[in-house]
């Protein structure tokens, strides 16, 4: 497994730039008719990504930026009432202006946004970022059929497994239930006997406490946000991918702002993605180190204190395992969904960087 644990001084030096995000790109925003933007963005209104990055730099940072001319309300998706697969329809209907979409969510509406962080396919954040980058012209061509642009990209924690009962290795996952976000984790699941579940993020915690679900996959931190540490008590750190997300507009209504809005919007949007993908560098280890209930190492998230989870690192097996059903099951699977177009766009964009190559079966 890649690590992302930081020494402790690189982590306060990220922490204090974290606690006051730079805006020094965004350019000076001329006085001009006043502007509403409605953002919904992330899956819970408690993990670092909304508090330490959207509610400074969009909430608080763009009216303080844009001196008032712009005003930003600002919700996370449960507050809204959204779930994932729910964020592409309300912006492309024009409900929100701006939201913070987990792709596997709306793969089923889009299934090439796939492509980015199939299970298997990144070792690191680093090549999730460097994917994502060179997929975006061809990701927002597809995208203009349903109205949504993507304006900026940032990823969540390592994507592991937070299990009600022991696990050591993947094969203890056949026969159980798994909350997935869909997309290639559904096929990854599958391929070592367990069977994916589609539960919407904010209803995994009472899915889990019930037993509906025997382990649900998100980030490290993601679930220590949302206190899954409460009615989970294992932790399995393989990480089957790295969660990368985009924010994404209505395009009619990005198209119609007034082109130094627009700009300066996207300017911001471009300083908010350099910070979350600051955060989401040290955020894998750091949830970690909370969920076990080591207090040194928990420096971002909430250290669990009253029964820390057990945490099982992850084989170099299991790693094997994970690499060999992208090539065998997860990208002939996301070909077969997608359409043999994707699969060109796959070996033409993706395979020179993920040193993987589609084949037709």
């Amino acid at each position: 497994m890649v690590s992302s644990r930081l020494p402790l001084a690189a982590l306060a030096a990220a922490s204090l730039s974290l606690a006051a995000p730079a805006l020094a790109q965004a350019p000076t925003l001329p006085p001009g008719p006043p502007v509403s933007i409605q953002m919904v963005t992330q899956l819970s209104p408690s993990i670092p990504q909304y508090t330490r990055v959207d509610i400074p730099m969009l909430r608080e940072g763009i009216p303080a930026r844009s001196g008032g001319r712009i005003r930003v309300t600002l919700a996370s998706w449960p507050e809204r009432n959204l779930s994932g697969p729910d964020l592409i329809r309300v912006l492309r209907a024009g409900q929100i202006d701006l939201a913070g979409m987990a792709l596997p969510t709306v793969a089923g509406d889009v299934p090439l946004l796939d492509i980015i962080d199939m299970s298997g396919q990144n070792p690191s954040h680093e090549q999730g970022r460097r994917i994502a980058h060179a997929m975006l012209p061809t990701l927002n061509q597809e995208l203009e059929r349903f109205g949504v642009k993507i304006v900026a990209f940032y990823p969540f924690p390592g994507q592991v497994l937070f299990c009600r009962d022991p696990i050591t290795s993947l094969a203890d996952l056949k026969g159980r239930r798994v909350r997935t976000p869909g997309g290639s984790q559904n096929d990854f699941i599958q391929s070592v006997g367990g069977q994916p579940v589609a539960i919407g993020f904010p209803e995994v915690y009472s899915a889990l406490e019930r037993g509906v679900v025997d382990c649900a996959v998100t980030g490290t931190a993601t679930g220590n946000g949302a206190r899954w540490y409460e009615v989970t008590r294992h932790l399995y750190t393989l990480p089957i991918q790295w969660g990368v997300a985009a924010y994404a507009v209505n395009l009619a209504w990005w198209n119609r702002l007034d082109p130094a809005v627009r700009d300066f919007l996207q300017a911001t949007m471009n300083d908010v993605e350099e910070q979350q993908w600051k955060l989401g560098a040290e955020l894998t280890e750091d949830g970690i180190q909370c969920n076990a209930g080591n207090a040194d190492g928990c420096k971002i998230g909430h250290v669990v204190t009253n029964r820390p989870m057990t945490v099982t690192r992850a084989t170099p097996a299991d790693e094997a395992t994970l690499r060999e059903a992208l090539t065998k099951v997860v990208l002939p699977a996301f070909v077969k969904r997608c359409g043999a177009r994707c699969g060109e766009i796959y070996n033409r964009i993706v395979s020179p960087i993920s040193g993987i190559t589609y084949v037709a079966q």
